[in-house]
């Protein structure tokens, strides 16, 4: 504990017994209070700091509301000298035990570990990814009878075509509704996790947990101690109503989470535990001693069980309130409760709480928690701690098979990267001034330099298909010179491809080949010169009198009109299928799917109808002048992946006298309602064809209208020409869509195409 003028003595009172402790006792917890469980510190001066009075008198509210567990004969007075130097005498003291810089005292047990490794340099900061939305909304509290703040993260690319589950995320006793993105900067963790794919697209509301009329963080805040319990109604009957009136949420309970830091901590568990019904996901992180005690909070351990999508706990070692914690995670132990139980190297601060976030936001709406790089501390339905060398112990440890060859994604004459028949891939790089190279795949071995500065080292085993990747040097993230570059994530960087078991669908064979051209047309509603690739089949030059069905076809967010012809390889793919005669002969054009200089993550500015204008009267006219098209409704079609997928949704059910046939690709899917409130949908469209990869329908994340197998169903129950096709063992990636087009393609123009 600081103070701001002369130092003075504070004794530490153990309710019946003083301990003098030093002129001023204090560590770096947020509260400034250093003291041990069944302790209660006095200071004498009123003259402290922020950070003390907190510590001060938070610590004086679990004295008045007995938090801690007292000795029959202990006594409840204690007796405070205003003079330094004078008090109650102090019997002998025993050796100090570990304090907890916050709290009580700190005894470890050997479940008391990390699960996870510290978060990687710059896990919360602005990176060149898309980026979602902070805003500050207001909503009506009849509970508290005022007008009250959330501040609402909403992720990049967010659309009311999705339903999105929803995380509240609950501050500490001095905080408030602005305190986690004040240290934590939720926003940018967030949008990062998304952009490499290791949390699922979110709505994260932070609310203020403080529910009272003055619901400001000043004065002496543990006078509102009992406002954060009242926040439970607040929380139930006016957020969380506000939230799903408001945006575009998945209000299932498998859908919603509850996590949140010290008061916040305890919040999360006596409500989240306390309204199983409402919250399926939980973390409390660093619980505050507002925490119920295990028996009351899970009076049904069945129930419990039967409910809990994950429940997880996180604490530091360094926190006097790890007990807490502790008895919470020794009582789901014993009663066999799944749950993860994190306990790292921090104190009660922030460090703390920004790495369970991180980590905790690639656990919840998945379907198992992230595994972290140190041990997976989780319990089994036995009760028993599980903790298992995590994989980037096994890729440095496993040497891989010695079967290397040349990526096809290389520049011509260029031998690295090799992949090999595990489907590892192994980088050699030039770098002899260079202290340190790695690449962006996680779990990569480390890079070994050779006397002629070459570094060398191979990633874990990936997945089948193509990926984008770069090289790290000297911390700098710069595309690899021996691939060939890709646009992807908003630059232009490398990729490469793991051979497929079914990769001949799109490979380069021996059979008539049609053309991919480059074409500029200009657009009046834009003002510019517009690139659009346009794919002819086979035989289009020889037969000058044939003309063609048109399938215009979009790229993904953070994509351009270079995707499918280079890493979709929709060119070859409609050479071997035609050759096969499993698809008719069309024309297929792709074009940029925006229409505004967005930066990464403004896909929220980017207004659909600027490019449906451009799409619908300006591109269509222009391939029909300039191509021998066949320019009716019954011989138009479109399809896209991922935003693509939500384009063509919307311009297509708002031009059904342009198009007659739909793909949407990882890109939502079309309902009952869609059907019914779209005039001439049944008479006008005769193919709906929906795609997803295996691994993006199986677990919890997030569909655009719902379930996409059950709206298939009812279409075709509904008379509608409705497939649905899941690619296998695949996510939302390349190796998906090109399956997703060599799917549809046969089905698009044909003369029966059911």
């Amino acid at each position: 504990m600081k103070f701001l003028h002369k130092p003075v003595v504070v004794y530490r009172v153990r309710v019946d017994v003083a301990e003098k402790v030093s002129d001023a006792d204090g560590r770096n917890g947020p509260m400034g209070a250093s003291h041990h469980r069944g302790q209660t510190p006095f200071p004498k001066t009123q003259e402290l700091t922020r950070r003390g009075i907190y510590g001060f008198l938070f610590w004086m509210s679990l004295a008045s509301l007995s938090v801690f567990a007292q000795e029959p004969n202990q006594q409840k007075t204690v007796v405070i000298d205003e003079k330094p130097g004078a008090g109650p005498q102090a019997e002998p003291q025993p050796p100090r035990r570990r304090g907890g810089g916050f709290g009580g005292p700190i005894e470890l047990g050997p479940d008391d570990v990390a699960a996870y490794e510290a978060p990687p340099e710059g896990f919360k900061s602005e990176r060149e990814v898309p980026h979602g939305r902070l805003e500050m909304i207001e909503y009506e509290s009849k509970t508290v009878g005022t007008t009250r703040k959330l501040n609402v993260y909403t992720p990049p690319g967010y659309t009311t075509d999705i339903k999105y589950p929803v995380l509240y995320l609950l501050h500490g006793i001095g905080g408030d509704e602005t305190e986690w993105q004040r240290f934590a900067s939720p926003n940018f963790m967030l949008d990062n996790l998304i952009a490499d794919g290791k949390a699922v697209p979110m709505i994260v509301v932070m609310p203020n947990g403080r529910a009272q009329k003055n619901d400001r963080a000043e004065g002496n805040v543990m006078a509102s101690a009992p406002a954060f319990a009242v926040f439970e109604k607040d929380l139930l009957n006016d957020v969380i109503p506000t939230i799903q009136s408001k945006y575009s949420v998945d209000a299932n309970r498998e859908r919603r989470a509850i996590a949140g830091l010290s008061m916040g901590g305890g919040q999360s568990f006596n409500f989240g535990l306390g309204n199983l019904d409402t919250f399926a996901w939980i973390g409390p992180f660093s619980a505050a001693p507002n925490t119920k005690s295990a028996e009351e909070l899970i009076p049904d351990v069945a129930a419990a069980k039967a409910k809990l999508k994950l429940l997880w706990i996180s604490c530091g070692n360094k926190d006097g309130l790890i007990r807490i914690s502790q008895n919470i995670h020794q009582f789901l132990k014993t009663n066999g409760i799944d749950h993860v139980w994190h306990v790292d190297g921090h104190g009660h601060d922030p460090q703390h709480w920004s790495s369970s976030l991180y980590w905790f936001a690639q656990s919840v709406f998945q379907n198992k928690p992230a595994k972290g790089s140190v041990s997976d501390n989780s319990v089994l339905d036995n009760g028993a701690v599980a903790k298992q060398v995590d994989s980037i112990d096994s890729v440095q440890e496993a040497a891989p098979v010695d079967d290397w060859k040349p990526a096809v994604t290389n520049q011509d004459g260029k031998e690295y990267p090799q992949v090999n028949s595990e489907g590892r891939v192994r980088f050699r790089v030039n770098a002899p001034e260079a202290t340190s190279v790695a690449c962006t795949f996680r779990d990569s071995s480390d890079f070994i330099k050779d006397d002629e500065g070459n570094w060398t080292g191979y990633t874990r085993k990936l997945d089948e298909g193509f990926h984008y990747y770069e090289l790290i040097i000297d911390g700098a993230k710069v595309p690899d010179p021996n691939s060939r570059y890709y646009f992807g994530a908003m630059r232009w960087g490398s990729g490469v491809e793991i051979p497929a078991k079914d990769k001949e669908f799109y490979s380069l064979r021996k059979v008539p080949h049609g053309q991919m051209r480059d074409v500029l047309f200009y657009s009046d509603s834009t003002n510019t010169d517009r690139r659009a690739f346009v794919y002819t089949p086979p035989g289009y030059d020889s037969d000058q009198e044939k003309r063609y069905p048109v399938l215009y076809l979009q790229h993904g967010w953070g994509e351009n009109e270079y995707g499918w012809s280079n890493q979709g390889h929709a060119g070859l793919i409609m050479d071997n299928l035609v050759a096969e005669g499993k698809a008719k002969p069309f024309i297929v054009v792709m074009t940029y799917g925006m229409t505004n200089d967005v930066r990464p993550g403004g896909i929220g500015s980017f207004d659909i109808t600027h490019f449906e204008t451009v799409l619908v009267k300006e591109l269509i006219p222009f391939v029909d002048s300039n191509f021998r098209t066949l320019a009716d409704q019954p011989n138009r079609a479109m399809a896209g992946l991922s935003m693509g997928g939500m384009e063509t949704k919307t311009i297509t059910l708002r031009n059904l006298d342009k198009f007659s046939q739909i793909g949407l690709f990882s890109g939502g899917s079309i309902s009952i309602d869609d059907v019914n409130k779209t005039e001439g949908f049944k008479e006008n469209v005769k193919l709906v064809f929906v795609s997803y990869g295996s691994r993006e329908v199986g677990g919890q994340s997030p569909r655009r209208d719902g379930d996409p197998e059950a709206n298939a169903k009812a279409l075709k129950e509904a008379g509608v020409n409705s497939h649905y096709y899941v690619s296998p063992e695949t996510a939302h990636e390349w190796q998906t869509w090109r399956r997703s087009l060599h799917e549809i393609a046969p089905l698009l123009f044909a003369d029966d195409n059911r």
